[in-house]
């Protein structure tokens, strides 16, 4: 069968080695975690982050070595527009450790994005989507893997199967999303050999998918599945091709044996319902109780939140520092009797940067996902079949990723974001290029040298945050705690577990420093007050 990512230009310097980075990236992600139990989700995260900074940075910088002009397009300009403002809602942020994370994690998967598509223009789309297809497969077999009790050496126990991911939520997010670009290298695959291949990958999938119990995962993969049906193959009758029909209908089948081998082979998940599966399908669409109540209070909290930041937000990844001016007494997400009392982030993506970037940022972003998915719909449409391929899995992932991010994390995480981000660089279509704003060999210098900076920056970051959990998980001591809060003065987590420790040895002289410094890291949270009430320090109200 014909490529449906043909070349639509000529293939710029050094995009083989490109290409072979973006893969490599995109597969290491997956398996890159840390055995360390006290950072709970940080563990996982942290070391996906420093493979999205390194493949970003590394890509991006390859490709600009060649490169004599660089024509940007309207989907490039929207999604620099978000990019600038994120910077300045950083400037503003109360959290700049937060805050230069996530925009660090928001630049990198730019820069992905552009390296995706310079490859995917090239002729090299197919390789790279093979490449995200294997990773959304392998991170599903790390759940399938920690839910048989067969290796769980990096997987978190509380969130079962999450496996590489920490948590099972996003294990299945990232199935999900890979879905569509799964379908598509079965379809596309040249051999009898590669096809069956892609079967597995499809039964594997659809089972860690079945045990991850994920809402947000089903929801975002029957919308998927029923995008693929009326719109490709029923509509578009791509069904008409004998081809494309009999291997849909085998990834059909093989979905099903997944869910049958699922449901039939014995699994190590501790569920507490006797019908767990039966509950979760049950509670897809109820929102008057447990977590669906939870997050229409806490969307609505978020929402005034934005309301009182409606320019540049709260700042980027600072919605947890901020989030208790606007909770309620009835607010399930949040505790003030923990240490921490919310979660990281929002339940959705779109809250998220709603409320931490601002209003414009947040247009921006929805305009720049806007200007990839008209385009695809219409390629879809009116191209060739071959090339309508390409549209309609850019637009069913998109999909995926907007039912998905609606409900949980998806684009905040760096796993996710990079094969979001690198997918729809691959499968995007040509776009016509602003002449008046092309960039020339000595602007094109002077990015190199931004790139590499904050390519550097952000990657030495990362470092310090693995050596300073390192540190902590090696030895409980306060003397290691110390050299840590050294490596990562940043760490709300070692600020506050210092302080109390030292309060518990009766040393309010050393408890101090940690405690105001987790207080100026979270200034609204109460665990802080606490523990310098404790040594006689009560802090002015802000």
């Amino acid at each position: 069968m014909p490529d449906a990512l043909r070349p639509t230009a000529a293939r710029p310097p050094n995009a083989r080695a490109a290409l072979r980075l973006l893969q490599l990236g995109v597969i290491l992600s997956v398996p890159a975690a840390l055995p360390f139990e006290l950072f709970d989700l940080d563990r996982h995260s942290v070391p996906k982050e420093l493979v999205l900074h390194l493949t970003a940075m590394g890509a991006a910088l390859v490709l600009l070595r060649g490169a004599r002009r660089v024509v940007p397009s309207v989907p490039d300009l929207l999604l620099a527009g978000f990019l600038g403002l994120s910077a300045v809602s950083t400037l503003f942020a109360s959290n700049w450790w937060l805050g230069f994370r996530a925009l660090g994690l928001s630049l990198s998967c730019a820069l992905v994005f552009w390296s995706a598509r310079v490859v995917g223009r090239a002729g090299m789309g197919r390789e790279l989507v093979q490449a995200l297809a294997f990773a959304s497969v392998l991170g599903a077999v790390t759940g399938l893997l920690q839910a048989y009790g067969l290796w769980d050496a990096l997987a978190a126990q509380l969130r079962s199967p999450g496996g590489t991911f920490g948590n099972r939520n996003f294990m299945a997010h990232y199935a999900a999303l890979g879905a569509p670009l799964l379908v598509l290298v079965a379809i596309e695959a040249r051999s009898r050999f590669g096809y069956l291949l892609c079967a597995l990958g499809a039964a594997l999938s659809t089972a860690a998918l079945f045990l991850s119990r994920s809402r947000a995962a089903y929801v975002g993969l029957a919308a998927c599945a029923a995008f693929l049906v009326v719109e490709g193959l029923w509509r578009n009758r791509l069904g008409a091709d004998r081809v494309i029909r009999r291997r849909v209908t085998g990834l059909a089948i093989a979905a099903v044996l997944g869910v049958a081998g699922a449901l039939l082979i014995p699994n190590q998940l501790d569920w507490r319902s006797d019908s767990p599966y039966l509950d979760t399908l049950k509670g897809v669409a109820d929102f008057s109780s447990g977590s669906g109540r939870g997050r229409l209070i806490q969307f609505g909290n978020t929402l005034r939140l934005a309301e009182h930041h409606p320019l540049l937000g709260v700042g980027p990844g600072n919605w947890p520092v901020r989030y208790p001016e606007v909770t309620t007494p009835d607010d399930p997400a949040y505790d003030a009797a923990s240490t921490m009392p919310t979660n990281p982030w929002p339940s959705s993506d779109w809250m998220a940067y709603l409320s931490e970037r601002g209003i414009p940022a947040f247009v921006l972003l929805v305009l720049t996902l806007a200007a990839l998915l008209f385009p695809a719909w219409r390629r879809l449409r009116s191209d060739t079949r071959v090339n309508a391929l390409a549209g309609l899995t850019l637009v069913a992932m998109l999909m995926v990723t907007a039912v998905v991010g609606s409900f949980d994390a998806v684009l905040l995480l760096p796993a996710p974001a990079l094969l979001i981000w690198a997918a729809a660089g691959a499968l995007a279509p040509a776009y016509r290029g602003v002449d008046a704003l092309a960039i020339t060999q000595p602007a094109i210098r002077r990015a190199r040298g931004a790139i590499l900076a904050a390519g550097v920056l952000l990657s030495i970051r990362c470092t310090l945050q693995i050596a300073a959990m390192a540190e902590s998980d090696m030895d409980a001591r306060t003397a290691t705690l110390e050299r840590a809060a050294h490596l990562d003065p940043g760490s709300y987590r070692i600020r506050i577990t210092l302080a109390t420790d030292w309060i518990a040895r009766g040393r309010c002289d050393r408890a101090r420093p940690h405690a105001l410094a987790a207080a100026h890291l979270f200034p609204l949270t109460p665990a802080p007050k606490r523990l310098l009430r404790r040594c006689g320090v009560k802090l002015k109200k802000r």
